[in-house]
């Protein structure tokens, strides 16, 4: 079984400052990320092993470790970055915020003539000739669900 290698954190007084930024501004896995770093740094403060670290930001070791990783392969930039995985639910929404906001005020709209009110398969026809992307009937449906919006059938 080989040995797990150890890395020593050394940051400059930048890399602190710019990690410290990045803590008090990112979201919850940056921040993480951040002051696992800022944990094992030795020029500034107490130095904690890997298993403190873990302990004191509520992960585990596997995320400490993949974390040194990221540090010594790409620094202090690829810590802070965030890659979102182009299969998360994020990634492949066809429904923006600007798409949302047109699709509500269709809903809330006058019903064209000869209809009661607006249904989901108007709504996508009307949304194919209002909107640049074609939306489907489903993601209609969820964005007005999200938003508590009129039309339900």
């Amino acid at each position: 079984m080989a040995r797990p290698r150890v890395y020593r954190i050394y940051l400059t007084n930048e890399e602190f400052e710019k990690l410290n930024k990045a803590k008090r501004n990112g979201s919850r896995t940056i921040r993480s990320r951040c002051q696992i770093i800022l944990d094992l740094d030795e020029n500034h403060g107490k130095v904690y092993t890997r298993e403190q670290a873990a302990k004191t930001n509520g992960v585990c070791i596997t995320t400490v470790t993949n974390t040194i990783k990221k540090y010594v392969d790409g620094g202090v930039d690829a810590v802070m970055e965030y890659k979102r995985s182009v299969n998360s639910d994020n990634a492949r929404r066809k429904v923006d915020g600007r798409a949302e906001a047109r699709l509500i005020e269709l809903a809330c709209g006058p019903v064209p003539e000869g209809h009661a009110r607006w249904t989901l398969r108007l709504l996508e026809q009307e949304a194919k000739i209002v909107l640049e992307t074609p939306v489907g009937r489903e993601a209609i449906r969820r964005t007005l669900k999200k938003r508590n919006s009129p039309p339900q059938k």
